[in-house]
């Protein structure tokens, strides 16, 4: 399509399963042309450090999918952040329900070998990824939880429900990631080609000129931070949020983002210490959404602030978190290097080897 239509072409929106966002993206890229990508912005860290490094070189206009990114109370969830009202921030709580009840983990790969269905082209669909026979169990939605064609909850989610805070905050990539607890791993080795059912990852964020050191606590599949943390609110029951713990308040946001409509806005704890707390004056641009704000920026009007240097590096940070699930152990990581220290097997998927026929350009 691109070789054809190039030149009727000015942009281009990848919503292609997890492991073909690179190749499609680099490819656009490479002709000037602007691109959207869905999240994670890519299926390895390698990728997504080449991503940002060609957006860069072309500079095409660029953004990742995280559409709560430009929503209104997400960008002034930021703002108080930034304000310095929560005092210094050493600890985040992040979570999601998924995978539970979205998509299979921790499974073992089905062994019946059915037709494809029409209108399918499987060997397309796989692009780079290793040869395997179709199967309904990936196709048309539940391939998440394969490591071959996805990043699990939190490839899929971390960057919506990690990303106000992340922003807030301006996280680089961590230092290390801890496997506090996960669901137990099938002993077949089919089993080993998808993440666990749910996890619990300790990860550690480095000290940011006067910022401070930061844990993340990662919760997924269903399962929750302590419910002290929450200051006498219920403990929430949606499909994800995040608690921004401070020395002097906790922001809460109640969803996967800081929030869309104001019933779903962040809160400041203890409510009773902020009942009176005004938000600082807007210091951030508004848009009226984030799918306008890239078109904008198509145009030369603006800039998108869900870019891809930026989303290379919230994604990274993820996908870190995933390398220590794909291993078993914990990870020291070296960002500078792109290496986990001491860690052949986690190392050798840092960069995917590419099915014969398919490659990554520049």
């Amino acid at each position: 399509m691109l070789e054809k239509e190039a030149g009727n072409i000015d942009a281009v929106v990848v919503a292609t399963p997890d492991h073909n966002h690179a190749i499609i993206s680099i490819a656009a890229m490479k002709l000037g042309k602007h691109v959207y990508c869905e999240k994670p912005l890519a299926h390895s860290v390698w990728e997504a450090r080449r991503m940002a490094a060609v957006a860069a070189e072309m500079k095409v206009a660029t953004q990742m999918g995280t559409q709560g990114h430009a929503f209104e109370g997400t960008r002034q969830a930021v703002e108080v952040i930034q304000s310095g009202v929560l005092g210094e921030v050493r600890e985040l709580h992040v979570w999601t329900d998924r995978p539970k009840g979205w998509w299979p983990q921790g499974v073992e790969r089905p062994t019946d070998t059915p037709a494809v269905p029409k209108g399918l082209d499987w060997d397309v669909w796989l692009g780079p990824a290793p040869q395997r026979p179709y199967n309904p169990v990936y196709v048309p939605f539940k391939w998440r939880g394969w490591w071959d064609f996805g990043t699990g909850a939190i490839g899929d989610m971390g960057v919506h429900n990690l990303d106000t805070a992340f922003w807030g905050l301006e996280l680089t990539a961590p230092t290390s990631v801890k496997i506090v607890d996960c669901s137990p791993v099938l002993t077949s080795p089919s089993a080993k080609e998808t993440l666990p059912a749910w996890s619990l990852l300790r990860l550690e964020f480095p000290a940011r000129a006067d910022k401070p050191a930061v844990t993340l606590h990662w919760y997924d599949g269903g399962t929750l931070p302590p419910a002290e943390l929450f200051h006498g609110e219920p403990v929430p029951k949606a499909d994800g949020g995040s608690l921004v713990i401070g020395s002097t308040g906790t922001l809460f946001t109640r969803t996967w983002h800081g929030g869309q409509n104001p019933r779903d806005w962040f809160v400041l704890l203890p409510r009773e210490k902020f009942k009176d707390y005004q938000p600082p004056a807007p210091s951030l641009p508004r848009t009226r959404s984030h799918h306008q704000e890239w078109i904008d920026a198509c145009r030369g009007k603006g800039k998108t602030l869900s870019n891809f240097g930026y989303a290379a590096v919230l994604t990274e940070s993820l996908l870190v978190g995933d390398l220590a699930l794909r291993v078993g152990k914990e990870l020291q990581w070296d960002t500078a290097k792109m290496a986990a220290i001491g860690c052949a097997e986690a190392n050798a998927v840092i960069k995917p080897q590419f099915r014969e026929g398919w490659r990554l350009e520049g």
